[in-house]
Order: C-alpha cells, then sequence, then structure tokens
C-alpha cells in the first residue's frame, strides 16, 4: 500500500469512527436544546475556529463566482436543511433508527452519480455492496427496531430526505468542487449554516426550552470539533481523492462503530445479530473495492 492509499484508508477509517458516535452526542445535546439553536451554534462555533485556523496558517480562500455559489450551496443543503432535518428528527425516533435510515445515503450517491458523473465508473460489485451494507445494518438493529408509524412517520421522513439531499451534495461537489481545498469548503458554508439555523431559531423555536447545560456545551463543543472540524475536512478530502460510492459506504460502518462503543464502554450485549450484520457490511466494503483487488493480484501473479 502506497503512501497517498495509506492515508485514504486512514482518513476513511477516522471519519467512520468518529461519525460512529455523533449520532448518541447529537440525542444528548437535544436533552435541552431544540434542534435549530443547537445545530446552528455547533456550526457557527466550528466555523469560527477554522476561520481562525486559516487566518493563522495565511491560508487563501478562493472568492470566484463559483467558489462563492458553492459555499452558498453547501451552507444551504449539505449543513443547515439535512442537518437540522437529522436533530429534528432525533426528537422522535431512536439514534440507532435514525443511523438504519440514513442507510439510504449510498443508494442515492450511487443513483445520481449514475445520472450526473461520467468518470466515477458504477459497476455490479459496488451495487452488490450497497445492498449487503444495508442488509447488515437492518440484521443489527433489528431486534430494537420498534416503528411506531403514528409518532415517528416524519421523523423517518425527514432522516430520509436528508439522506437523499446529502447523496446529492456529494456528487454536485464531486462534480464541480475539484479546485476547493478541504478548510475552504468548511469555513464559509458552515458560517452560512450556523447563522441560517441561529436566525431561524429565534423566529421558529421556543427560546425558554434553552438550557445550555454541562452536557449541552459538551455535546456542541464535541460535535464542533471533532464531529465537524476534523470529520468534514477528511471527508471533503476524501470527495476529491477516491470514488464518492465506496466514500458513502461509511454509513453502513457508522452504525458498527456505534454499537462497538455501547459494548465496549456501556457493557451493553453485543448479540449474534450485531456480529453476523457487521460481517455482511465488510463483505459490503470487500466487494466495492473488488476490481481495484482483482488488479492487485493479477499484478503480482
Amino acid at each position: 500500500m502506497n503512501s497517498k492509499n495509506l492515508k485514504l484508508t486512514l482518513g476513511f477509517i477516522s471519519i467512520c469512527i468518529i461519525w460512529g458516535s455523533t449520532w448518541v452526542v447529537i440525542r444528548i445535546g437535544l436533552d435541552t436544546l431544540t434542534p435549530m439553536i443547537s445545530a446552528g451554534v455547533r456550526f457557527l462555533f466550528a466555523s469560527l475556529i477554522i476561520f481562525s485556523i486559516v487566518q493563522f496558517k495565511k491560508y487563501k480562500l478562493p472568492k470566484d463566482s463559483l467558489s462563492l455559489k458553492l459555499y452558498f450551496f453547501m451552507g444551504i443543503f449539505s449543513f443547515a436543511i439535512p442537518f437540522w432535518l437529522v436533530y429534528w428528527a432525533e426528537q422522535f425516533i431512536p439514534s440507532g433508527l435514525a443511523s438504519v435510515l440514513f442507510g439510504v445515503f449510498p443508494f442515492s450517491v450511487f443513483i445520481f452519480s449514475w445520472l450526473f458523473l461520467k468518470t466515477e465508473k458504477l459497476d455490479f460489485y459496488k451495487m452488490l455492496s450497497i445492498i449487503l451494507g444495508f442488509i447488515g445494518i437492518v440484521i443489527i438493529f433489528y431486534e430494537n427496531i420498534n416503528l411506531d408509524f403514528e409518532k415517528q412517520f416524519w421523523g423517518l421522513v425527514a432522516v430520509f430526505a436528508s439522506a437523499v439531499l446529502q447523496g446529492l451534495v456529494a456528487v454536485i461537489l464531486k462534480k464541480y468542487a475539484g479546485h476547493l481545498n478541504p478548510f475552504s469548503m468548511n469555513a464559509y458554508p458552515l458560517l452560512i449554516a450556523g447563522s441560517v439555523l441561529i436566525l431561524f431559531s429565534f423566529g421558529f423555536e421556543d427560546s425558554t426550552n434553552w438550557e445550555f447545560t454541562p452536557k449541552a456545551i459538551y455535546s456542541i463543543l464535541y460535535l464542533a470539533t471533532i464531529g465537524t472540524i476534523v470529520t468534514f475536512t477528511i471527508y471533503y478530502w476524501l470527495l476529491q481523492n477516491m470514488n464518492v460510492v465506496i466514500l458513502s459506504l461509511s454509513s453502513f460502518i457508522t452504525p458498527i462503530i456505534a454499537v462497538i462503543l455501547g459494548w465496549l464502554i456501556l457493557n451493553e450485549k453485543l448479540s449474534q445479530n450485531v456480529l453476523f450484520g457487521s460481517m455482511l457490511v465488510l463483505m459490503g466494503i470487500l466487494f466495492s473495492n473488488f476490481n481495484s483487488l482483482k488488479k492487485i493480484i493479477i499484478k503480482r501473479d
């Protein structure tokens, strides 16, 4: 494995591990904060940190017409709307169920890639990897999925819409944002998203329900620094350097990470369903890279 492939692998593993923890941390913050203010403060704080890094390192952020359009597009459609939908949904559905439904994300990336990207190679093995991964995630959470459509319907719709929207955004960025560096893809979009969500929170949410408890502050700090700055900087770099469909499979691994962390830290039960489902997910990841592995084997022979 050469240096770049090693970096890609480590980056992929990093975002899977970190995003595996964010579903639960979001839910912790919603105990005393409403969705818009929680997500808005998270993004605004993250943007201020990134701008400080940019200023300190003296990075230049592109400000041409295309870049400005992409900043606004990302701020609204990559951060503000889809994350508000997830935050809002987690008031009504368990975080595990939300992570399962977000498994629609790779399917949407696959479809939009087929529609809009001519350079991305889509084949049988990538589609098989998505199907295996989704089945694996359903098996993992099968025992704990208790659907109450009357109470949870709109929460399910919100997560589904967020996954589809983020799939579309990932493909559009893959096509048009190759000239942007990961810092520029975070700084202005996060500032826009944070400002919009905080502004709307005062108009559409009850501020009397806001309590910035230690848990809520911890949630915001963790999600802003580790869950946003670190992960999205790595994610946007990966997006520019690897197949977007394979990258989207990270959404299958994050629920497994969440379950494993619960087993290690909270002594939660690790059932046979978890082991079998995880095996299917890993098989899916293997199939997604089947052509690359085949080339390596042939080359060695």
